[in-house]
């Protein structure tokens, strides 16, 4: 391949990495958090105050409901699994205000206890899902169109890195792709490790890539197939077919029980485990059921599983084309899809896998800023010894890569620890933890500019460290002393969270140390050396 072509691909690779890196570092770092969603769930919420009630008697709290509340027949949800963020066995959303909104929404629980039936509205931590949203919208505060729009072309800018990085590496791909060579020359070692991540984990970076363009502009890829190939019909192209017209309204109390439909949903989709009831309509002629469950041997349309839609009243199976490993050709196509992006198939190996990757892909982006920072340092003269002055754009963009990164990695933890510590301490949880992220956010970027790439990013790597401890020392506290207010679980999932993060804590610590080491023994006239003079940029 010509010299002037790959030296075209890697301007290319170069530019768009700088511009896209910090962004894809938040969304691949809250990413890698969010494939274990639910867990983090579990985690932030406190100990149940209500017993679950046995499913047999669910029925009942069924009736009791429906005749204090007749409005609850149009959608409530009956849990199956006894865990920590499962309030009660009984549950539903009601729109707060005139517009709807799924933000605007309360949830609400219903129980039987000695005093008979009891309902009272339930705040749902909002951890994992604002974690979930930094993720879908690179660090955004609201995902919202423009902000998904944003996210479309980083991930098209991401792409586009990724096709001109593979093709700059093909030259010596054969010579160099296992190489990595350690010394004194640890720009080559770094370069190194990036090429050999960045091709080892290629599929995976393609899939994330292709399928975030989709996840950003579908709406606009639906109108533009709705406009071209179904004439303003595509809409009725996914309804599914009413009842017959003489059908009228049902009597929820002829409902099949719950353990009913679990058995009529395990009977027909063997395999399929389901985990929570959705009722939907339930006193009119288009009643339906949804069976939501998982199946660990197959693959999953959503990150939460899948689900059977049954008609409640006869278990006759209404749909398919949500079910884990029912589903037909086409459907399973498009879920294959959505699967390859969340990790919604191989149970937990696969997870713990894209957790690893996610970790990797964002110290990618972090080490590509690093490289182009590198590459245009001032060495020191030769024959004087003499230190130049470094360019400015190398210092700022240095200050720039360790705010950014620690900063959001500084924040997600700051987060977690609030969601314990502020419950029941604050009225908005949910809004001091945004708050708290965007502020350990700004200060962390604040602190690099002042004190500068290099000194700023052996602190904040050591506050990472140290946030990160701070996670499982908090869950030991609330197990040594409930009466203050926090919590623990020993549940497996929650136990995983708290080994996690002391993993990673050790692991900040290492970096901290070794970014100290670099700057008092490293050469002087790097750009992570303290105290260099600055210039203006060429």
């Amino acid at each position: 391949m010509k010299a002037d072509l790959i030296r075209i691909y890697k301007s290319v690779h170069t530019w768009t990495g700088i511009l896209t890196g910090m962004a894809l570092f938040i969304a691949f770092y809250a990413g890698a958090l969010t494939v274990f969603k639910e867990p983090i769930v579990r985690w932030a919420t406190p100990n149940p105050t209500v017993s679950y009630l046995p499913l047999d008697e669910t029925p009942g709290l069924i009736a009791s409901v429906l005749a204090a509340r007749p409005e609850v027949a149009d959608g409530f949800a009956i849990h199956l699994r006894n865990a920590e963020h499962v309030p009660a066995r009984m549950g539903w959303d009601e729109a707060d205000g005139n517009d709807g909104d799924a933000a605007s929404k309360r949830h609400y629980i219903a129980y039987l206890d000695a005093g008979g039936l009891q309902m009272e509205q339930s705040r749902p931590s909002g951890l994992a899902s604002f974690v979930d949203v930094l993720h879908r919208v690179v660090g955004l505060p609201v995902d919202s169109d423009p902000a998904r729009w944003f996210m479309g072309v980083v991930a098209s800018l991401y792409a586009l890195a990724l096709v001109s990085g593979v093709i700059v590496l093909l030259p010596s791909l054969v010579k160099d792709f296992f190489a990595l060579r350690t010394g004194r020359n640890l720009k080559r070692m770094w370069l190194d490790a990036h090429n050999v991540v960045g091709i080892v984990s290629l599929p995976f970076h393609i899939v994330m890539a292709l399928s975030s363009v989709v996840f950003a502009f579908h709406d606009g890829i639906y109108d533009l197939q709705d406009k071209l190939m179904y004439e303003g019909k595509l809409a009725a192209v996914f309804q599914r077919a009413g009842p017959p017209e003489t059908a009228g309204p049902r009597d929820p109390a002829t409902l099949l029980t719950p353990r009913e439909l679990v058995a009529r949903a395990r009977e027909f989709a063997p395999g399929f485990e389901p985990e929570t009831l959705q009722y939907q309509r339930i006193a009119g002629p288009r009643a339906l059921v949804r069976v939501w469950g998982k199946n660990e041997r197959a693959v999953s349309p959503r990150a939460m599983g899948g689900f059977l839609a049954l008609d409640p009243y006869s278990g006759k199976v209404l749909s398919t084309d949500y079910l884990p490993g029912g589903q037909d050709t086409p459907n399973l196509w498009i879920s294959s899809f959505f699967a390859l992006h969340m990790a919604s198939f191989g149970g937990a190996a696969v997870k713990w896998l894209y957790f690893l990757l996610g970790l990797a892909g964002a110290w990618l982006f972090y080490s590509g800023n690093l490289l182009w920072i590198e590459t245009r340092r001032k060495r020191a003269d030769r024959r004087t010894g003499a230190i130049p002055a470094q360019r400015l754009d190398t210092r700022l963009m240095a200050s720039a890569t360790v705010g950014v990164c620690l900063g959001s990695v500084c924040g997600i933890s700051l987060m977690m620890l609030a969601s314990k510590w502020l419950h029941g301490r604050v009225g908005d949880l949910d809004a001091w933890l945004q708050a708290l992220y965007y502020l350990a956010f700004f200060a962390c970027i604040a602190w690099a500019f002042l004190r500068g790439g290099a000194a700023a990013g052996v602190h904040l790597l050591r506050l990472a460290a140290a946030l990160a401890l701070a996670i499982p020392a908090t869950s030991l506290l609330g197990a040594l002393f409930p009466a203050s207010g926090l919590w623990a679980h020993a549940s497996a999932a929650t136990l995983a969270v708290d080994a996690t993060a002391l993993a990673m804590a050790l692991g900040f610590a290492w970096l901290a140390q070794a970014s100290a080491r670099r700057i008092a023994r490293g050469e002087p006239d790097s750009v992570w050396a303290p105290r260099l003079p600055l210039a203006s940029t060429e």
